[in-house]
């Protein structure tokens, strides 16, 4: 019989049940002998309606980790003028029976009033520029909300590791900055991006595809895999045939289609050289959808 995770509202009490949990496991570890440091914390912070995308996220976790805590949080500084925060899916139910499937003993699952007691925080972290490129210009301050609830997390919880996807490729880029810039403690576990069969990357986002629009999105993962076959010959090339194949799509509306160097996210010339992350985003009907992939320019 599969064990539910413990859904939990409150700081506190989230904190005195990894207090527990930690004593526990080395008290066990002590009856057999065992060495070893402290057991190690995993986080995996999601907005929820998870898919099996998170559940690749939640098995890294169980697999790094002693104690992993999911979080369910949908945090409303991420949601800029013009998107519906009301509309945003909400499934913990399902979630939860997701989670008890993977083993997941805890579920952090606040309200936006354990998160911002005194309504939005009047402070918060900043993006820096690379926070108003790419998403960020399409989504004004979604990046800044989005670091301003990731620290909040990793200062409540507490863990050793958080384990994050690829796809939100510029997000992993800025948590990373952010854990460097202001000495946070976890390290991050970056999870290759999950596909669905014909590429498309695994997204929450997906549900809303007609079946048309499903198969129109596919040149968007179609293109990256175009790009990534001829990088060998340089940026621009990698571009033209990432674009000869995205473009000839009526039914995908291009918003951005860039090479950026890893280690500072701006926009390679075509004498970059070394590795380079290809991104895109764009509009398949209503929805909006991102994906990348690793180039390597000789």
């Amino acid at each position: 019989m599969l064990t539910k995770p413990e859904v939990i509202g409150t700081i506190e009490e989230l904190r005195s049940r990894l207090a527990d949990a930690q004593k526990r496991i080395e008290c066990e570890r002590a009856e057999r002998g065992e060495a070893g440091g402290p057991p190690r914390i995993v986080l995996v912070p999601t907005m929820g309606a998870l898919h099996a995308g998170h559940l690749t996220l939640v098995r890294r976790a169980r697999s790094i980790g002693d104690i992993v805590v999911v979080s369910i949080f949908v945090n409303p500084l991420q949601f800029g003028v013009g998107e519906d925060l009301g509309s945003y899916p909400r499934t913990l139910e399902a979630d939860v029976a997701a989670l008890a499937e993977e083993g997941v003993p805890f579920v952090f699952a606040p309200t936006s009033q354990v998160i911002y007691p005194d309504g939005a925080a009047s402070t918060r972290v900043t993006a820096g520029a690379v926070g108003s490129l790419f998403e960020g210009a399409a989504r004004p301050g979604h990046f800044d909300g989005m670091l301003t609830v990731v620290a909040k997390l990793f200062n409540i919880v507490g863990p050793d590791v958080a384990v994050f996807g690829q796809k939100d490729a510029q997000q992993v880029f800025l948590v990373e900055r952010m854990l460097a810039d202001l000495n946070f403690r976890p390290a991050i576990e970056v999870v290759p991006i999950v596909r669905e069969d014909g590429g498309l990357a695994l997204s929450s986002r997906n549900l809303a595809l007609e079946p048309v629009q499903r198969a129109a999105a596919r040149a968007l993962s179609a293109g990256l895999e175009a790009a990534a076959s001829v990088a060998a010959q340089g940026a621009q090339v990698a571009l033209q045939a990432a674009h000869a194949r995205i473009d000839a799509q009526p039914l995908v509306k291009l918003d951005y289609l860039v090479v950026v160097d890893p280690q500072t996210f701006l926009p390679v010339g075509d004498e970059h050289h070394g590795p380079a992350r290809m991104l895109v985003a764009a509009l398949v009907g209503h929805t909006r959808l991102i994906d990348n992939v690793a180039l390597d320019l000789p």
